[in-house]
């Protein structure tokens, strides 16, 4: 699960999806330096986004670890 507390990169590295998550929110973190050692929560509170509407958001991201089933 992905909390407030959870890296910014880590996020990134785990879920490269949730790139867009991040451009959805307004923030830029992918290419910020500080992403690497900045938390989600501090990342939210120096640019005034909400955390928990942008905690849902990435937490409603597919798990890459699931098995897509396509049925014929």
């Amino acid at each position: 699960m992905i909390t407030k507390d959870t890296k910014i990169m880590e996020v990134v590295q785990n879920h490269p999806e949730s790139i867009a998550v991040f451009q959805n929110h307004g923030l830029g973190c992918v290419g910020c330096m500080l992403a690497n050692f900045e938390t989600l929560g501090e990342g939210a509170m120096a640019h005034g986004i909400d955390i928990d509407t942008l905690l849902e958001d990435l937490n409603n991201l597919p798990d890459e670890t699931e098995e897509v089933v396509v049925e014929d």
